[in-house]
């Protein structure tokens, strides 16, 4: 079975003639404790073309040390990354294949570096006894597997202890540079082993037009939207927090630019590729709005006083939240384990290569993409004047939801063209975002009334009260008609004409 480590750390250049500093006083260190010397042996795979390293992955099987086994490692952050590990075996488990999957996509990965380390260990305590951190010098043998050439250094990693305050790394970095110890270039190991033995990591293959062009800039988005759903692939098989809801968030982004900016790119290609983005938001997508309707029903519980919580409301919300989570993840993977995902990711990466562009994208850009937001911003307007023009009731219901995905795609299209038209496309999607909240808060109490009628039927139909379900029905009814009351002022200052007009090229 695989666990996760949460690896922060450091690593700074040496020599084998490097002395480190006494580190006894610095960010609370009482103590350094020697803990002798051991010999690592690591195989690094990648695929051919080693497109891990390319997205600054590690996978490699260890052995020696506490932890051998196989590890994988994914970037957080600068000196942060997630490692997970499974047991030693002569294959690459498959706990660690299924995050790989929307990477791999079927290719084989291989043995392409060899490092060979000899580890100089030490603790450094605190006043307890207890571990802050731990420093190690490594001399390092790196062998590439996959062509010729060698490398060899001498690093010390200082790494961080589980529950320790990062502060400390910054005292001890303070500690090194005073001793002429500075940081290193390489991010990794394997990076550094990588670039000293001529390994060429694989360039990216968009197909777009010449820079300040609109095909430039709208493929520059497109390509951060593809990239985030190849990289939230394993944080939603991880069970990440928010990890659905950014993947499906990358989709719906990449469908409305497709939508948006269809005079940059032909439609005749990308409505096919839209229609398969649509089915994976759908399919994540319920694992979202079950989390999203669960916290929405558990903070209304909280609201109530304990005397109008009648029955077994918290057990009730309780269990149906955990079987519908179940369902709703099991669908989630079921997508992502699915041939129908893995041709999709193709089929995006081939888009990148050979773009569908039209006359356009060879135009300038500010001109482009400043029209298709104010034609995205004029159908807003419709759906919203429509909406409100309307009596309270189930056709308004409708009418506000179509205007909340007028609004998702208007802010989307604003925030693609924010590189090219700056303050203004930023000004006006943070207003278009506003609304967008009022009208999703809206239609959250819309699917919520849904499912509070459901839940207090089933209740009945159990022999409990439906009392406290159907308060609360009528308090998101209540909040619902005091939305609908504060849109016209906040569409007012959105549709300023002013905001429009700077728009203009």
């Amino acid at each position: 079975m695989a666990e996760t480590k949460r690896e922060i750390e450091r690593k700074y250049e040496a020599t084998e003639k490097t002395t480190v500093p006494d580190l006894v006083g610095t960010g609370g260190v009482a103590a350094v404790r020697d803990e002798g010397v051991m010999d690592l042996d690591a195989v690094y795979y990648d695929t051919e073309d080693l497109r891990l390293a390319a997205d600054a992955l590690t996978l490699r099987r260890r052995t020696g040390g506490a932890d051998e086994g196989w590890h994988l490692k994914f970037p957080v952050s600068s000196g942060i990354r997630d490692e997970i590990r499974a047991p030693l075996s002569e294959t690459l488990p498959a706990s660690l294949d299924r995050l790989l999957r929307s990477r791999l996509r079927g290719a084989a990965v291989v043995p392409v570096v060899r490092l060979r380390s000899r580890r100089d260990v030490r603790h450094l305590l605190d006043l307890d006894g207890r571990p802050l951190a731990e420093l190690s010098v490594d001399t390092v043998h790196a062998d590439r597997l996959t062509g010729t050439g060698q490398a060899a250094w001498t690093e010390i990693e200082v790494e961080l202890a589980d529950g320790a305050d990062e502060t400390l790394l910054d005292a001890v970095e303070e500690r090194l540079r005073k001793a002429d110890i500075r940081p290193s270039a390489a991010a990794s190991k394997l990076a550094r082993a990588l670039e000293e033995t001529g390994a060429s990591l694989p360039a990216r293959e968009d197909g777009g037009g010449a820079p300040g062009t609109a095909g430039h800039a709208v493929l520059a988005y497109v390509r951060e939207q593809v990239d985030a759903i190849v990289a939230f692939d394993p944080a939603v098989r991880r069970d990440l927090p928010d990890a659905v809801h950014q993947m499906r968030v990358a989709c719906r982004r990449l469908r409305s630019s497709f939508k948006s900016y269809r005079k940059v790119l032909d439609r005749g290609v990308t409505d096919r590729v839209g229609e398969e983005l649509k089915w994976l938001a759908g399919e994540l997508g319920a694992a979202r709005d079950e989390e999203v309707l669960t916290a929405r029903l558990n903070a209304r519980l909280d609201e109530l006083p304990n005397t109008l919580r009648l029955g077994p409301v918290r057990a009730r919300l309780r269990a149906r939240g955990a079987r519908r989570a179940e369902d709703a993840r099991t669908r989630a993977l079921a997508a992502l384990d699915s041939p129908r995902h893995l041709a999709l990711l193709e089929t995006l990466d081939a888009l990148l290569a050979d773009p569908p562009l039209r006359k356009a994208a060879a135009h300038d850009a500010p001109e482009v993409l400043a029209h298709a937001v104010r034609k995205d911003f004029d159908r807003l307007a419709g759906r919203v004047e429509r909406a409100l023009a309307l009596d309270p009731g189930h056709e308004r219901d409708l009418a506000l939801h179509a205007a909340r995905k007028a609004a998702k795609r208007t802010r989307y299209a604003a925030d693609a063209a924010r590189p090219t038209l700056g303050k203004p496309a930023k000004r006006l999607a943070k207003r278009v975002k506003a609304v967008q909240s009022l009208l999703g808060e809206h239609q959250d109490s819309v699917v919520a009334r849904t499912a509070l009628r459901e839940i207090a039927v089933q209740a009945h139909a159990a022999g409990e009260t439906a009392f406290t379900w159907g308060l609360l029905y009528g308090r998101e009814e209540a909040a619902a008609l005091a939305g609908e009351r504060e849109l016209p002022a906040l569409w007012k200052r959105a549709a300023a004409p002013e905001l429009r007009a700077a728009l203009s090229h």
